[in-house]
């Protein structure tokens, strides 16, 4: 802290005292007058908080974050095994690494009926890693190797291009990446980007969600997390996010929460009403102990034609606007909630 009567004094006085000063008086003089470190981990003394939590919703940039989802889809169709799965692959890897504490890969192979044997990678992202209390965000990166609900049966076999359903998720939680690099918060964030969640066939669950699976059977030693929040199809233009039955089942603690988060900053595209009962990435993190929501909206429609899963997918059925509704109210939650935070089981 710096002394006013001192800084004032000093220019009267310097001639007099000059002779007298030793290098430590004035070492002192300029400890006194404000020298301080920036070294990343010298906490002030006097702050119970981080500055973060002076944040506010507008600090979300979903023009920003739009580009992020059409980068994605400039690659192409992020299919497992494919030359634009591995270029996406770097890029990811790449703009994580340039803002979190630290990043690292899970790699690992499956097998798949019709792609056979492919290689698969899970981005884990780490903010405030040495904070015990932590809450998860995800959403998948990989696109869906067959548009098999095209309504064109010859485009069955064509890759889904995946903007809303892949890139939609992910570009909202690399905003969200970008913005916790300059405002730190007060829990610790981790963000997991899961690969192979849409090589299911119909009828098989146990063949979705593969990137999810192998997350939760392989934490990270002694892993422990307040909540989880999962982004699927988040994009649409039309954006209408209702309750996803299984997450209510779940965490209806959570999902409360989100919804009186987006009624309190007065974000329409959160409808507080039922939904579907999707089967997601959020239910193999529940399935392992980790309290997990999905904000999904499965009606992906445009007057009478629905997108998922088609070649239609892309982002001119997507917008800025969308993806900042769902990134405001997630930046919100994970500065402003610290009350729930202290009393989540």
């Amino acid at each position: 802290m710096k002394p006013p009567s001192l800084a004032l004094l000093l220019p009267l006085l310097l001639p007099q005292l000059l002779p007298a000063l030793s290098i430590v008086a004035l070492s002192c003089y300029l400890l006194l007058t404000g020298c301080r470190s920036d070294r990343k981990g010298d906490a002030p003394q006097h702050e119970s908080k981080p500055e973060a939590t002076a944040i506010t919703p507008s600090d979300f940039d979903s023009q920003h974050a739009f580009r992020y989802l059409v980068r994605q889809t400039d690659f192409g169709p992020r299919v497992p095994g494919s030359k634009a799965h591995a270029l996406c692959l770097a890029y990811l890897t790449r703009e994580l690494r340039s803002n979190a504490d630290t990043v690292f890969q899970q790699q690992f192979s499956v097998t798949q009926p019709k792609l056979g044997r492919v290689d698969l990678t899970n981005i884990m992202a780490r903010f405030g890693v040495s904070s015990s209390k932590r809450i998860v965000l995800t959403a998948h990166w990989d696109s869906r190797p067959w548009a098999d609900s095209d309504p064109d049966p010859k485009r069955h076999d064509d890759p889904v291009p995946g903007a809303n359903d892949g890139a939609s998720g992910v570009a909202v939680l690399l905003e969200i990446a970008r913005t916790l690099k300059s405002a730190p918060p007060a829990a610790g964030v981790d963000i997991v980007l899961f690969d192979g969640e849409d090589m299911g066939t119909q009828g098989n669950l146990a063949s979705w969600c593969t990137g999810s699976k192998y997350f939760t059977k392989h934490l990270p030693k002694n892993y422990a997390v307040l909540f989880g929040i999962n982004l699927d199809m988040v994009g649409d233009t039309y954006l209408s996010i209702p309750r996803e039955q299984k997450s209510d089942s779940y965490a209806n603690d959570v999902m409360n929460l989100v919804y009186s988060t987006a009624k309190q900053l007065k974000v329409s595209q959160f409808v507080d009403v039922a939904g579907d009962d999707v089967y997601d990435d959020h239910v193999p993190m529940n399935e392992a102990g980790i309290k997990t929501i999905d904000l999904i909206d499965f009606n992906y429609v445009n007057t009478q034609l629905n997108y998922w899963h088609t070649v239609d997918d892309t982002p001119d059925k997507c917008s800025a606007e969308s993806l900042g509704a769902v990134g405001t109210v997630l930046l919100h939650l994970v500065h402003m909630q610290s009350s729930f935070l202290e009393g989540t089981p």
